[in-house]
């Protein structure tokens, strides 16, 4: 009979259809309720019912802050990080109607960190021969691709990290490789793998993350982090990083990374 046992949502009280149970430790919680639930959020099986009375809380008292919320400055593309400076809030989301999708909003000090990496794929071309198969070239020839993941590292009860896809998929930059040294000078992780091209969307999706990671980072040092310990003289450095540059190497416009080169090509500024 318990297979078949008529269930109740502990939160809200009403029947759970079938599939329709969220499983907690120690209780039950229907699709509706565990809708209302951070999106960032994914510890939930391993959750108490005290534990998710005290979120559905936190997430209610959130839709005041979403009100308040003045985007000031606004860094992504699908997904997107929202600033307000004077509240010194911020928020990730993909949202148009924030005030229907109550995304979490989190104050400046509750900013950890920021990762940045990039998924190489590298598909070998082949070509048809006389008699009709598929063969490598010689030497082989390879097609190259690329995604960007961003993660932003937070101290929240309910969740550490909001990782989202900058690119939107993979970019395809053709048969020549993105110069490994850009990423590695601009705060990029490289991940390779096997398996009119968009290289001005490669360099895009460079510049944003930069972008936001640079924004995580200044919303430490402001929240009173050791990062606002640093020397005027640091200060002066990363405020000049902010000035737009043409690279004389790559032709790009860039902001230079904190060795002073070029974010795409890592050529010297």
């Amino acid at each position: 009979m318990g297979l078949f046992e008529k269930k109740y949502c502990d939160f809200c009280g009403e029947k759970i259809g079938l599939l329709g149970n969220r499983k907690l430790e120690d209780g039950n919680m229907c699709k509706n309720c565990a809708a209302k639930l951070s999106p960032w959020f994914n510890e939930r099986r391993h959750s108490t019912k005290a534990d998710i009375q005290a979120q559905l809380e936190y997430r209610e008292q959130n839709k005041s802050l979403v009100a308040a919320f003045n985007a000031t400055t606004t860094l992504g593309n699908d997904t997107r990080l929202l600033i307000d400076e004077g509240a010194r809030k911020f928020m990730v989301t993909r949202a148009k109607d924030l005030q229907s999708a109550n995304p979490d909003v989190l104050d400046f000090s509750q900013a950890v960190g920021c990762d940045l990496d990039i998924q190489e794929d590298k598909t070998e071309l082949k070509q048809t021969d006389s008699n009709g198969n598929s063969v490598s070239y010689n030497p082989p020839r390879y097609e190259y691709s690329y995604s960007f993941e961003v993660t932003i590292r937070v101290s929240s009860p309910y969740f550490d990290e909001m990782s989202f896809d900058l690119s939107n998929g993979y970019i395809t930059t053709g048969e020549s490789p993105m110069n490994p040294s850009m990423q590695q000078t601009s705060g990029w992780n490289l991940h390779s793998s096997d398996g009119g091209y968009e290289a001005n969307k490669y360099f895009e999706c460079v510049k944003i993350g930069n972008e936001i990671k640079n924004a995580i980072e200044r919303m430490k040092s402001t929240a009173g982090s050791p990062a606002a310990n640093e020397s005027p003289a640091a200060v002066q450095q990363a405020e000049a990083v902010k000035e737009e540059k043409t690279c004389p190497s790559c032709g790009a416009k860039t902001f230079p990374n904190q060795n002073g080169c070029c974010e795409y090509c890592g050529s010297a500024l």
